[in-house]
C-alpha cells in the first residue's frame, strides 16, 4: 500500500538504506548453514531404523526421520536424489557408521504423505501470544522458462502450485504451510494454516485478497476468546455492515478509520506494515530453497514444500541479520 500511495512521485522518493548491526554473528550463521551436522543430527542417526511394531509383514528398513533427513539435505544443498544418496553414504563413511542408506527410489517412493518429525515452529508452545502474517506465492512445477518464452516464443503447458504460508513477523520463522493447486483461493487456506499453529493468537495480518467474512469467521472459530486482532485492508468500495451503528465488527472499524483518517493513517495505527515481513519470508524461500518444485505429484510436492519450510526455519534459528535504517 505505501507503494501505491507514493506511486505518482515514486521517482522522487530515495531508496532506503540499511546497515547490518550484528555482522560477525550473522556471518558465522551463514557459514553454519553449510555444516553437515546441522542437517544430519545425532537424533536422526539414533532413530535411523524404525522401532519394531510387532505387526505382520516385513518392517520398513528406514524411519520417517531418515527420509526427512534426506529431504533436508537435498533441499539445503540443491542436489538431485542420486547425489543426495551419495552424500549420505559419504557422511556415514566419514563418521565410521555402519548405516544403511536409502536409495533414490526409496526416497521418491516414501515422499508422498511423509509426516514431519516435529512442528515447523515452537512459537506459542510457552503460552505466549503468536502474531501471524499470512500470504501466498506461486511455485513452478514445469514448463518453458521466462527467457525461453520471450526469446523463442515457446509455448506449452505450464503448471503452478500455490504455497500458502503463515509467518511469525518477530522471529521470521514459518509457522505453518499449505501447498495447493493454483485453482484454490487464498482465503480458503486460512483455517488449515491456523490449525497448525500452537498457542493463542495475538493478531492475524494479511493483504486485501483475504478481505471478506470467511476469513474473519475462520479466525474467530480458531480462537473465540480472547478475540484476535485481524488486520486486513478493506476494498476501496467497502461499506460498513448493517450493524455497524450498534455492534460494529473489526472490519467495520477498519472501514470507518480509513474513511476518517485515510489509508496511510490506518496502516500506521494497525501495524499493517508488518505484512511485508511475510513477503520477505517468501523471498527467502525462493532464494534458498528454489522457485520451483522438483516432485511431480501433488502429495510429494506437499512433502517437499513442508520440508523446505523446515529447512528454512533451521537456517533462521542459526542467526538472522539485525538491520537498522541509515539516514
Amino acid at each position: 500500500m505505501p507503494y501505491k500511495f507514493n506511486e505518482p512521485r515514486r521517482h522522487k522518493v530515495p531508496r532506503a538504506r540499511y546497515r547490518v548491526q550484528n555482522w560477525p554473528e550473522y556471518d558465522r550463521a551463514l557459514q553454519r548453514r553449510g555444516d553437515l551436522t546441522v542437517w544430519v543430527t545425532p537424533e536422526a542417526i539414533a532413530a535411523w531404523q524404525p522401532p519394531r511394531t510387532g505387526r505382520r509383514g516385513r518392517p520398513r528398513d528406514y524411519s520417517d526421520l531418515a527420509i526427512e533427513t534426506g529431504h533436508l539435505l537435498r533441499l539445503a544443498f540443491g542436489r538431485p536424489w542420486r547425489q543426495t544418496e551419495g552424500l549420505l553414504r559419504s557422511i556415514a563413511a566419514l563418521l565410521g557408521l555402519e548405516l544403511g542408506i536409502p536409495d533414490h527410489t526409496t526416497f521418491a517412493r516414501r515422499s508422498p504423505g511423509l509426516v514431519l518429525a516435529e512442528r515447523l515452529s515452537r512459537a506459542g508452545a510457552d503460552g505466549g501470544l503468536v502474531h501471524v502474517v499470512i500470504d501466498a506465492t506461486g511455485l513452478k512445477v514445469f514448463g518453458a522458462g521466462e527467457w525461453l518464452a520471450e526469446k523463442h516464443g515457446a509455448r506449452g503447458k505450464r503448471t503452478w502450485r500455490k504455497l500458502h504460508l503463515a509467518v511469525d513477523p518477530d522471529a521470521g520463522e514459518i509457522l505453518a504451510c499449505e501447498l495447493t493447486t493454483n485453482e484454490e483461493g487464498d482465503a480458503s487456506q486460512v483455517a488449515p494454516l491456523l490449525e497448525q499453529i500452537a498457542g493463542p493468537l495475538g493478531s492475524v495480518i494479511a493483504d486485501g485478497a483475504y478481505d471478506g467474512e470467511p476469513v474473519y469467521r475462520a479466525v474467530s472459530e480458531r480462537q473465540p476468546d480472547p478475540p484476535v486482532d485481524v488486520v486486513i485492508p478493506p476494498r476501496s468500495t467497502a461499506a460498513p455492515s448493517v450493524d455497524a451503528g450498534t455492534a460494529p465488527s473489526q472490519r467495520d472499524r477498519h472501514v470507518q478509520l480509513i474513511r476518517d483518517k485515510g489509508r496511510m493513517a490506518w496502516q500506521k495505527a494497525t501495524g499493517y506494515g508488518r505484512r511485508s515481513l511475510g513477503e520477505t519470508a517468501m523471498s527467502r524461500y525462493k532464494a534458498l530453497i528454489g522457485r520451483g518444485l522438483r516432485a511431480r505429484t501433488l502429495p510429494a510436492q506437499k512433502t517437499e514444500a513442508g520440508v523446505g519450510c523446515a529447512a528454512l526455519n533451521r537456517m533462521t534459528r542459526l542467526g538472522m541479520p539485525v538491520a537498522r535504517r541509515v539516514a
